[in-house]
């Protein structure tokens, strides 16, 4: 019996892994040695504060995680080489995960707005997250993350593949720690 899919990643996997410990790392540079002040400086009010965007990402990896992780549930092993989202997750990915010119501006749904506040401990959080979010790619590798679904969590009655979701989870993260660099890099940032 050939089990060798079970020892090689699709390059899917590799290249989410490398994204996330890039978010991590992008993460860290970005609050290292901060003050509480500075992790919760606004640019203006009702901008986010870098601790916010931490703490928006946080909530939503949160969310988004469990209900991928339980679409997997026990699959056949099929694994795939590449995630190749349908039309609207395309569309959704491009539109609101990955930063870019053509990305659309929406409040984010209630449950994953952050707090006013947010402590330094949110970076430690973070990391977690995408530590849960890798151990979670790692045991998605084996199996069509282009034909199981999961239910979204913020949008009733949408449902994404989990390849899509974790294209999701690692753009949205992209979109929000460029924001964040935004706020560092202000003029009117405290030193």
């Amino acid at each position: 019996m050939d089990t060798s899919h079970e020892t090689v990643a699709p390059a899917w996997s590799i290249r989410l892994a490398a994204g996330l410990s890039e978010n991590d790392q992008a993460a860290t540079s970005l609050v290292s040695g901060f003050t509480d002040e500075q992790l919760n400086w606004q640019p203006a009010p009702g901008s986010w504060s870098i601790g916010q965007c931490l703490e928006h990402l946080c909530v939503t990896n949160e969310s988004y995680l469990p209900p991928i992780s339980a679409a997997l549930g026990e699959k056949p092993r099929s694994p795939v080489e590449e995630i190749t989202p349908g039309w609207f997750g395309g569309w959704f990915i491009r539109s609101f995960a990955e930063p870019s010119p053509n990305s659309k501006r929406a409040s984010a749904p209630g449950k994953i707005r952050p707090g006013p506040r947010t402590g330094l401990s949110v970076l430690d959080r973070f990391l977690s997250g995408n530590q849960a979010c890798r151990d979670l790619i790692l045991r998605a590798r084996a199996n069509d993350v282009n034909r199981i679904r999961f239910w979204n969590p913020f949008i009733p009655g949408l449902r994404f593949t989990v390849g899509t979701g974790l294209e999701i989870v690692v753009g949205h993260e992209r979109r929000h720690l460029l924001q964040a660099r935004r706020v560092k890099d202000s003029a009117s940032f405290p030193r």
